[in-house]
C-alpha cells in the first residue's frame, strides 16, 4: 500500500484493516476496522477528509476525492464497487454503489440505497434511505424491497469482502 502525508496529516488505518499493496491513501483519510481498500483504488483526502466506517470496502481502481471544504463519509458496511468515481458527501450504512457509477459533488446517498452499475449521481443529489437509483442521470426507480436481489445484495455483499479480505491479507504474496 502507499500511504503518503499531506501537509501534515497521514492516513489512519486501523489495524484490522487491509489495504491492497497497489492502493494509495493521500491525506486525512481514516479507515476503521474490516475496511478493506482493494488494487489500484485511490482516496486523496488534500482538500478534506475522508472516513470510511468498519465493515466498508473500496473496490478495484475506484477514486474517492471531495470538493475543498467538504468530506467524504462512508457508513459501516457499505460497498465502492469497481472503477468508481465517488466525489459526494455522504455513503450510508449497509449501502451499495454499483461499477463504474459515478457520484458528484455533495451527492448524498442514504442507508441500504443500492445505486446501479453505470449511474451517473448529479451534484446535489439526496437519495433516500431504502431506494434502488438507476440512469444517467440517476432517477430513484423504486424502494429496495425486503427479500428482493437487491436487498440480498445490500445484505450480503459486504459480508462477501470482509471474508474476502481476510483471505487476501493470509494469502497474497508478491512474485518474483
Amino acid at each position: 500500500m502507499s500511504l503518503f502525508e499531506f501537509e501534515g496529516v497521514r492516513p489512519t488505518v486501523h489495524p484490522e484493516a487491509w489495504v491492497a499493496p497497489t492502493a494509495t491513501l493521500v491525506g486525512d483519510v481514516r479507515l476503521g476496522p474490516r475496511v478493506s481498500v482493494w488494487y489500484g483504488a485511490v482516496l486523496r483526502a488534500d482538500v478534506g477528509p475522508i472516513v470510511i466506517e468498519e465493515g466498508s470496502n473500496v473496490q478495484d481502481n475506484s477514486v474517492l476525492h471531495v470538493r475543498t471544504g467538504s468530506h467524504l463519509h462512508i457508513g459501516a458496511h457499505s460497498t465502492v464497487a469497481h472503477g468508481c468515481v465517488v466525489h459526494g458527501r455522504e455513503i450510508g450504512t449497509r449501502s451499495l454503489v454499483g461499477n463504474g457509477s459515478v457520484l458528484l459533488d455533495e451527492s448524498v446517498i442514504g442507508s441500504g440505497v443500492l445505486v446501479a452499475a453505470g449511474a451517473l449521481v448529479t451534484p446535489g443529489t439526496v437519495v433516500p434511505d431504502g431506494m434502488l437509483v438507476k440512469g444517467s442521470p440517476a432517477k430513484v426507480t423504486g424502494a429496495v424491497e425486503p427479500g428482493s436481489t437487491p436487498a440480498l445484495i445490500l445484505e450480503h455483499n459486504a459480508t462477501v469482502y470482509i471474508d474476502l479480505m481476510e483471505r487476501h491479507r493470509r494469502s497474497t504474496r508478491p512474485v518474483d
